[in-house]
């Protein structure tokens, strides 16, 4: 049955938008180019491997420190917390492209699977239903009641570095509003859109390897801008596997990151895709 969408305002998303104007009134130099990189590399890498491939699909293994980390270092993205964030995506993953998924192109269009979903008002609590082995440890359900705090500590850090910077350092031209704007604000909501990209542009434009019930498809420039998300239809074929490139040129950043990781057993049980899906992945 479908549900009425009600929507709202997200007052934090349209304020962490404005804050992009910042870049008309302050210096731009390597060091913002540096930073916006550094932190866009590392949003990409927490939402990718921790939220959607550790929290959502449980796809490898790894410490209770380690998962804290990859929860903390999430959150910092603003895109709330892990709980909430695997809990609308096993959502999403039950129903896709029905009129049950939460951000479908098929059911509401591009634009409200791209933004338009997020104003829903009754997707703000978090569904403890799907996510009922996560719910089981405080420090995550600690982050679950304080979505925004690592965000604002992360923004206040970025601060102090700024303007310590312009007391103890002047000539390097680096300043507290500069590494908000380029580390906070900038960086922060482009990791938004290439995130909310898999949502609309993977569900529309790109390739289709494998018949499955929605309309998920492979997109590369996708895959490159999200450290392997791009490869959308090979992930719903089998979402269950860390990696999500089943051919050797579909590059996939994160999935390599974690096997560096594995190496130093900081992660284990990597799942990989089953051989008969690689060989339908060459005849394809």
């Amino acid at each position: 049955m479908k549900t009425e969408k009600k929507i709202g305002v997200s007052y934090p998303l349209v304020l962490m938008h404005l804050g992009c104007l910042g870049v008309f009134f302050v210096p731009f130099n390597t060091a913002s180019w540096v930073l916006f990189l550094t932190i866009y590399a590392l949003h990409v890498f927490t939402l990718t491997a921790g939220f959607h491939r550790y929290f959502s699909h449980k796809s490898f293994k790894t410490s209770r420190p380690f998962q804290f980390l990859l929860g903390f270092l999430g959150t910092m993205a603003a895109q709330k917390d892990p709980l909430w964030w695997a809990s609308h995506h096993r959502l999403h993953h039950e129903h896709a492209d029905s009129e049950q998924d939460p951000h479908s192109p098929r059911q509401g269009g591009f634009w409200w699977a791209h933004i338009g979903w997020v104003m829903q008002c009754q997707l703000d609590d978090t569904r403890y239903d799907k996510i009922k082995d996560l719910v089981k440890f405080p420090e995550l359900m600690w982050l679950n009641r304080n979505p925004f705090l690592p965000a604002l500590l992360f923004a206040a850090l970025l601060l102090l570095t700024g303007f310590a910077f312009q007391i103890f350092s002047p000539e390097s031209g680096i300043t507290g509003a500069q590494l908000i704007v380029y580390g906070f604000f900038l960086s922060t909501v482009a990791v938004y859109h290439v995130t909310f990209c898999i949502n609309s542009v993977a569900h529309r434009y790109g390739k289709r390897r494998y018949n499955v019930e929605d309309d998920s498809v492979n997109n590369w420039l996708l895959a490159i801008l999200t450290n392997g998300e791009g490869w959308h239809n090979n992930h719903r074929r089998y979402a269950v596997c860390t990696r999500q490139g089943f051919r050797w040129w579909e590059i996939d950043m994160s999935y390599f990151i974690l096997r560096v990781l594995q190496l130093f057993r900081i992660v284990w049980e990597i799942r990989e895709p089953p051989r008969s899906l690689l060989e339908k992945s060459k005849a394809a």
